[in-house]
């Protein structure tokens, strides 16, 4: 079992509205479908779930933003944990239980350049 938990976040009407609003693609995010999984440190009780979403929803908001629109000028101005709530529900999961035989490493490209870098 690892030491973390889950995370997950899903769109809600208002965010699908954004969306749809930005009229680019044609696609849109299912909200009942496949979400991006966060991995949180673990947590006890139900107000640590809301420590936790405290330091991280800025992030994460930003993250599901960038995804539908890299213009940040077409992100909505305020950006707040009140608005986040508004624009996704959000599911933690406490037990994370890893089954794969080989190292759990974090694959993101962008940190591979910056260590060739350094």
């Amino acid at each position: 079992m690892l030491n973390r938990a889950a995370m997950i976040v899903r769109p809600t009407q208002l965010f699908l509205d954004w969306v749809i609003n930005l009229g680019d693609s044609g696609l849109l995010p299912d909200k009942d479908g496949e979400q991006t999984v966060y991995l949180v440190p673990e947590y006890g009780t139900d107000e640590d779930t809301e420590e936790i979403l405290k330091e991280i929803y800025q992030d994460i908001f930003e993250s599901e933003l960038h995804v539908w629109s890299q213009d940040e000028k077409q992100w909505p101005k305020k950006r707040d944990l009140d608005v986040f709530k508004q624009w996704f529900s959000v599911e933690f999961h406490s037990i994370i239980e890893d089954l794969c035989d080989y190292e759990l490493r974090d694959e993101d490209p962008e940190e591979d350049e910056e260590d060739d870098q350094a």
